[in-house]
């Protein structure tokens, strides 16, 4: 199994482009389109309910609050347990937490943001498993404007693992673009402390 790893310093991110097989990624992602309970959540910006440009839903064993959405938990379904059960070697640690986001098409986006949230402990890590149509995703660092944007297009069946001091350091998103039509699951692991 080939991985590459996209940053230098201040943290660790490593990117598995083929982790689940094409048939194996085609199952996982037809299970999870129709059999995870998604929702439409709203940000309050500037007074007003916005809704978020993507549809989500959390699973695991303990709740979680971000940008001040509060998300309580639905049980395991048999997919996300063989995906954590996957990622977990690979990750060395053990997730009790999922988010997912369902980007219906490139209109979907998420903006330049840390995943930091202090229930995520000092240096979190992150696995992402991504379904679906190819997404760029963009990391940049907070502060020294020398080092490079890092663009990684992140493909049907593929996994990123962020790790280390990468939540305090770098920022990341996954951009809106008028190519993209189809949709694309992504889902995040943690661990809530």
């Amino acid at each position: 199994m080939v991985h590459t790893s996209l940053i230098e310093q201040n943290g660790f991110v490593f990117f598995y482009p083929d982790l689940f097989g094409r048939a194996e990624a085609d199952r996982l992602y037809a299970d999870l389109l129709s059999q995870i309970k998604w929702q439409q959540d709203h940000l309050k910006i500037y007074g007003k309910d916005v809704p978020l440009p993507r549809l989500t839903a959390w699973y695991g064993e303990k709740q979680y609050t971000y940008s001040g959405i509060e998300m309580q938990p639905r049980s395991w379904t048999e997919a996300l347990l063989q995906i954590k059960s996957c990622i977990e070697p690979l990750s060395n640690t053990r997730f009790n937490s999922v988010l997912l986001n369902l980007y219906r098409d490139g209109n979907d986006s998420v903006s330049w943001h840390s995943d930091d949230e202090p229930e995520l402990g000092k240096n979190p890590i992150i696995g992402s498993v991504s379904f679906g149509a190819t997404r760029r995703f963009s990391l940049k660092h907070r502060r020294n404007r020398d080092l490079k944007r890092i663009d990684i297009e992140l493909t049907h069946g593929s996994f990123l693992l962020m790790a280390g001091e990468t939540q305090h350091h770098w920022l990341h998103q996954i951009p809106k673009t008028k190519k993209i039509t189809s949709p694309r699951i992504n889902l995040t692991f943690r661990m809530i402390h």
